[in-house]
């Protein structure tokens, strides 16, 4: 059964045991694909188990409004907090609130800045971002040779959010990348931020067109931006065979683009599992179970060949 309202906040309350924990949830933005997946399989999970109750809130991508969250979480006596962060960089005060409390915390799909220093009782859910990234470049990398295109190319980077630890370990992928023997015939020619977001990244390529900048791929930190280059490209009449693209991320609308033929690759990051993965430890540390520090789902590399096993 499902009960549950999605307004600033949402509560999925499931019958169960008296015993039942409670765990409160701050998501960094509810209007986000990936994360709404990342939401939904929680939620999912939490309604399987049957004597878990969530109380999701919307952090609105506003660091302050993140930590009240958390701090009303103490208040209110939760069982364990799970938190999505707005800014990796602002997460020292959030694992201090919640070791103060007692209260069990994990953090789930982006890094926290105080990782290797969590209190006894905090853990982390997510993929490697060292993978997706890697795994993005080289693919693309492959294609251009694919398409003659060994001897020289140009590629422009649309970044997402700088504040993220994701963003930065995902540029950083890229540019390892292309500082191989084998792919350093890719040459950079502009890297700008598009926040993640599919109206930015339409936004950013718009600019980048209007301004005569010439490349051959648009390697992405995520899928939405790249949708949005790939919008931005098709209104300039540019052909998409002409342009190797790549996201992270093999959300849905992603999936539909490489099935169109515009998307080239992606990278799945597996947000039903990170979202499972952040109750099942959450569970373990509130109930003095054995559970690891670091919990990593793999990434998994998407292209036109086994697109078929992603639908």
């Amino acid at each position: 059964m499902k009960n549950f309202l999605i307004t600033s906040a949402m509560t999925l309350a499931v019958a169960g045991s008296a015993s039942a924990e409670n765990i409160g949830v701050s998501m960094a933005l509810f209007d986000d694909n990936f994360l709404t997946v990342l939401r939904n399989g929680m939620l999912s999970h939490a309604e399987s188990l049957g004597d878990v109750t969530l109380q999701i809130e919307d952090a609105q991508n506003d660091v302050g409004k993140q930590l009240n969250q958390i701090q009303n979480f103490v208040a209110s006596g939760v069982d364990a907090i799970i938190v999505n962060p707005v800014d990796t960089d602002a997460t020292i005060a959030m694992s201090n609130a919640a070791a103060d409390a007692g209260i069990p915390l994990v953090y789930v799909n982006r890094q926290p800045v105080n990782l290797d220093s969590l209190p006894e009782n905090q853990a982390f859910v997510a993929s490697d971002e060292r993978e997706s990234g890697t795994l993005e470049t080289q693919e693309i990398c492959r294609l251009l040779k694919e398409q003659g295109k060994g001897d020289g190319a140009r590629a422009v980077v649309m970044m997402g959010e700088l504040s993220n630890q994701a963003a930065r370990v995902r540029t950083q992928d890229i540019k390892d990348v292309i500082a191989t023997e084998e792919c350093g015939f890719i040459e950079i020619v502009e890297e700008q931020t598009a926040m993640w977001m599919r109206t930015q990244g339409m936004d950013l390529m718009t600019n980048w067109l209007s301004a005569g900048v010439e490349f051959d791929a648009v390697i992405s930190n995520n899928d939405e931006m790249a949708i949005g280059a790939i919008q931005a490209l098709k209104t300039a009449g540019i052909p998409m065979d002409q342009v190797v693209i790549g996201g992270v991320d093999a959300t849905a609308d992603a999936l539909a683009a490489m099935e169109a033929g515009d998307l080239d690759v992606t990278v799945f990051q597996n947000a039903a599992g990170q979202g499972q993965g952040a109750v099942d430890t959450a569970l373990k540390l509130v109930r003095g179970e054995p559970s690891e520090r670091q919990v990593y789902v793999p990434f998994e590399l998407v292209t036109p060949a086994n697109l078929a096993d992603y639908k």
